[in-house]
């Protein structure tokens, strides 16, 4: 008998998210599932899935006016909602999967009144923190741990979603009503910090099932054309220092790079892909700024070339850029952020402490010296063997069939 799976996404195939939601659904078909998808008005590619609409172009920015003046993300949307609950009823999924619920497009508490009346099982699979704070996605890079309490005077309440008022402590009562109290629900954290967190927040009564993202080692491979690509972006130094963010804020490190480019010998060159045309405009001579690319096999062909990978990210759950980077044979240097030291071990790379430059210097500098060619087969084997997209996602049709006791 074929089942049912409808998941909920902001983005459809588009960013890391999307993608993600894609190929769980795409597997899921493969193994006998009906598969559907909700998503937001932006950021829409091509999916193979049957996709649903939640919310106009209209709605999403009166969604958004909403944030902006009162607090409001995540409670407009309402009659966009209300209309998604109808088709949800008619379709009559077997298994509901939610990813990420914020993003201006839908009403989380018409949503959840709706799954705890519903009663089959529902998977959310948590990519921030968003679902346990009064306001914000993130919070490690100012150390704020109000979160556990109650929110309230938030300091980011300019960061995203962005608002010119602060209602944080009436969202995280709102949030905690909502979230709490839903018997089918299972979440899964990508990494086991984030489990972590949720066992401090308001979810820790939920069962929890790390299940962590996995990427597609056959389009993330290694790439022998070096001396292409080294041409084509006009690389001339003897290290390439490789960071790949999008966006590449603050956040992910972009002043930290910046600072980095004055500290390293003049024998290593740092390319940052992910750039605006504003912020190529602000590199200093020997960073190589490349604007964000959709050609997955360009950004393969940069991860083969480098020398080290370095993520200077200050607030990440589990980014897939390690596993990109690793997969194509480069080592990594990454910042001991959220979990990101656990896509490594210690024949893969080397974790510094966020912010210590001169550490992140001297482990550029330690595997430089003991070259590339003595991490490449520890990398890539390492991603194959935990981080394949089909075995990891694999892991999310076996806890449906679990929790549908098949």
């Amino acid at each position: 008998m074929l089942k049912c799976l409808l998941q909920v996404n902001t983005t459809l195939n588009y960013g890391s998210t999307g993608k993600i939601a894609e190929q769980i659904g795409v597997l899921a078909d493969e193994n006998g599932f009906d598969t559907y998808m909700v998503h937001g008005p932006r950021c829409v590619n091509h999916t193979a899935l049957k996709s649903i609409l939640c919310e106009t172009n209209i709605g999403e920015k009166i969604h958004g006016i909403g944030t902006r003046l009162f607090d409001s993300h995540g409670l407009c949307s309402m009659y966009s909602t209300r209309q998604l609950v109808r088709k949800i009823r008619k379709i009559k999924p077997d298994i509901i999967h939610l990813h990420n619920i914020h993003g201006y497009y839908i009403n989380y508490r018409i949503l959840f009144s709706f799954l705890k009346e519903y009663k089959a099982p529902v998977v959310w699979t948590l990519h921030d923190c968003w679902s346990f704070t009064g306001h914000c996605s993130h919070f490690d890079l100012i150390g704020c741990d109000k979160w556990k309490t109650e929110c309230g005077k938030c300091p980011q309440k300019n960061e995203y979603p962005k608002s010119y008022t602060d209602f944080s402590r009436r969202n995280y009562k709102l949030k905690k009503k909502a979230f709490t109290g839903c018997g089918n629900l299972t979440i899964v954290p990508v990494s086991h910090w984030l489990e972590n967190l949720v066992k401090e927040s308001f979810l820790k009564d939920y069962r929890t099932k790390v299940i962590y993202n996995g990427i597609d080692t056959d389009v993330f491979s290694i790439r022998n054309n070096a001396d292409g690509v080294r041409a084509k972006y006009g690389i001339k130094s003897k290290y390439i220092v490789l960071g790949v963010a999008s966006p590449f804020t603050q956040r992910k490190g972009f002043d930290d790079f910046i600072a980095l480019s004055k500290m390293l010998p003049e024998e290593y060159g740092i390319v940052m892909v992910g750039l605006n045309s504003e912020q190529k405009k602000q590199l200093p001579e020997n960073i190589v700024g490349i604007k964000r690319t959709q050609d997955v096999s360009e950004l393969a062909s940069l991860y083969s070339c480098a020398d080290v990978f370095v993520n200077l990210t200050y607030e990440d759950n589990f980014p897939t850029t390690n596993l990109e980077a690793m997969a194509c044979g480069t080592p990594v240097v990454t910042y001991r952020t959220g979990g990101s030291p656990e896509a490594l071990d210690v024949e893969t790379g080397i974790v510094v402490e966020k912010g210590n430059l001169a550490g992140v210097c001297d482990a550029v500098a330690a595997v430089c010296r003991n070259g590339k060619a003595s991490y490449v087969e520890a990398c890539r084997n390492r991603v194959v063997r935990l981080f394949n997209k089909n075995d990891r996602f694999r892991e999310y049709i076996d806890l449906y069939d679990t929790l549908l006791g098949i």
